[in-house]
């Protein structure tokens, strides 16, 4: 969640992301943390450490790296692969360390590195951790979270993945400061700010690639970008900076449930209103569907209307009240908010306002990562939105459980302190820029592909995903030039929400989708 964006100050109550709806886990995770007992690990699984001992480091600083070996065995093939936790540290122009930097890193074995492909995978927030992405999607273990099964009390076993992208890519997974067990190094205020900006994020994780390629001998190896929610705004000014500040060419960035321009979620922008009209009508139709399900295929119609009619009747205004009338109704009939609801709110259907009104009925509420799936509303009869989200907020504890107990136990690294999966001081402090131009990528994303014209592109969404909608993306790609054609970027929508790949049908298609564009 991977994973999850914020507004900056000036449009937080317009844009409020997972880095707010997880607020309260992210918090519980500072408390210290009861052992858990495991079953041993199977002979395959236990660790040939480098460095057994693992001694604790001094005070502030990670640890040593640790690199381990292992065997897995999946469906019709084993995977011999090394893994390494460890750390990158970051210095000042006076060489002076100022945070370092944790990351997990797995290498096939027996691969030739100069044509082996390395991806390099984050998260967003600002302030998420990658575990999201690693447990979920394309490490070499998973974490079962299907937003309609998981609860907090869910056991964090991990398995292994069958999914996993480790078949045709090394993978490399990177926490910024202040996720996971990343952490500064300096003190003062000047560090923070200049770590907990948009640019100096860029710069940080892709001098960490970087550093990374230097220190494993991968420089020559073919390089790709996957990052995800705030990721759409990081990932492409990392891959704009790689290739014109670190020297460092990509072949292809893939971006999972991204937002590319904060400008489109304002309180004024109609178009947030077109963007998340075809994923509330999917909520609607996938309950009427049965078994079969709905796939963007049966929201043609809808997504037509969104961008002509329904379009045209929102810029005619209220003061047009038929246009409005008639674009309530439809709004209503489309999404199965009572038609009064609909007329009340002139046709102009916020994420908030649907996730409550759905089924209200019934005292539920829908989910904002993944709208398909409700939960009880914890104060029903209040005048006020006081729920959270029951597609995100359940992950919390498995996967900082399941994240923590990998590091230490499978890999054999032990850092000190806490592990954040979801850091909401990095989101309190996150400085988005000031004036009228909130943060966007789409700028550096016309850059890249008109600088490489074998860079690739491929961009991911779930259908039932409110907080970044799949449509806005379709809209926004299909504005670039002409260069940035079909075969070199490609947009794929699932059944699922803001985690699609937690659902096996979409987690396996987009390992399909991912393999190809390595190649």
């Amino acid at each position: 969640m991977a994973n999850c964006l914020v507004a900056p100050r000036h449009l937080r109550f317009a844009l409020v992301f997972l880095a707010l709806s997880l607020t309260t886990g992210a918090r519980a995770q500072d408390a210290p943390q009861q052992p858990r007992q495991h079953q041993a690990a199977t002979p395959s699984e236990k660790a040939s450490a480098n460095n057994p001992s693992n001694p604790p480091a001094a005070a502030g600083r990670l640890p040593p790296d640790s690199t381990t070996r292992h065997t897995l065995a999946l469906p019709g093939r084993t995977l011999d692969f090394t893994a390494t936790a460890g750390s990158i540290p970051l210095f000042n122009d006076k060489r002076e360390p100022q945070a370092d930097i944790a990351f997990t890193a797995y290498q096939l074995t027996g691969a030739d590195p100069r044509t082996r492909p390395v991806t390099f995978l984050f998260n967003g927030g600002p302030g998420a951790s990658s575990a999201w992405l690693q447990l979920g999607a394309a490490g070499p273990w998973r974490l079962a979270i299907n937003a309609d099964t998981v609860t907090s009390s869910a056991s964090p076993d991990l398995l292994p993945n069958a999914e996993t992208w480790l078949d045709f890519t090394d993978l490399v997974f990177i926490d910024p400061v202040g996720t996971g067990y990343s952490r500064f190094v300096a003190t003062g205020d000047e560090v923070r700010k200049r770590f907990y900006s948009v640019d100096g994020d860029v710069n940080a994780i892709a001098l960490v690639i970087r550093r990374w390629l230097e220190k494993s001998d991968r420089l020559l190896s073919p390089k790709f970008v996957a990052g995800e929610s705030y990721g759409g705004i990081r990932g492409p000014k990392i891959v704009r900076n790689l290739q014109v500040e670190q020297g460092v060419g990509v072949r292809g960035l893939i971006l999972v449930s991204p937002l590319f321009d904060y400008r489109e979620f304002t309180g004024t922008s109609l178009l947030q209103y077109v963007w998340s009209l075809p994923s509330m009508t999917a909520v609607a139709r996938e309950i009427k569907a049965g078994e079969g399900g709905v796939t963007r295929a049966d929201l043609a119609d809808v997504e037509d209307y969104a961008r002509g009619e329904f379009l045209g009747d929102l810029i005619r205004g209220t003061a047009d009240v038929a246009a409005t009338t008639r674009l309530a109704d439809k709004v209503a009939a489309l999404t199965g908010i009572d038609q009064a609801v609909s007329r009340r709110l002139t046709g102009r259907l916020g994420v908030g306002e649907f996730r409550r009104e759905f089924d209200r009925r019934n005292g539920k509420v829908t989910g904002r990562y993944d709208a398909s799936v409700s939960g009880f509303d914890p104060f029903p009869d209040s005048s006020f939105h006081r729920f959270g989200d029951p597609s995100g907020e359940p992950l919390a504890a498995p996967l900082t459980s399941a994240a923590a107990d990998l590091t230490r136990r499978k890999l054999n690294w032990r850092p000190d302190g806490s592990y954040h999966l979801l850091n909401g001081a990095v989101h309190g402090a996150w400085d988005f820029g000031r004036g009228i131009n909130p943060p966007e990528s789409l700028s550096q994303l016309r850059q890249i592909l008109a600088l490489d014209p074998n860079l690739k592109l491929l961009v991911a969404h779930g259908l039932f995903d409110l907080a970044t909608p799949y449509f806005g993306s379709k809209v926004l790609l299909d504005q670039l030039p002409a260069y940035a054609s079909s075969d070199r970027v490609k947009l794929v929508v699932y059944p699922g929400g803001h985690m699609f790949y937690s659902r096996d049908g979409a987690r396996q298609a987009f390992r399909g989708e991912v393999e190809a564009l390595t190649k």
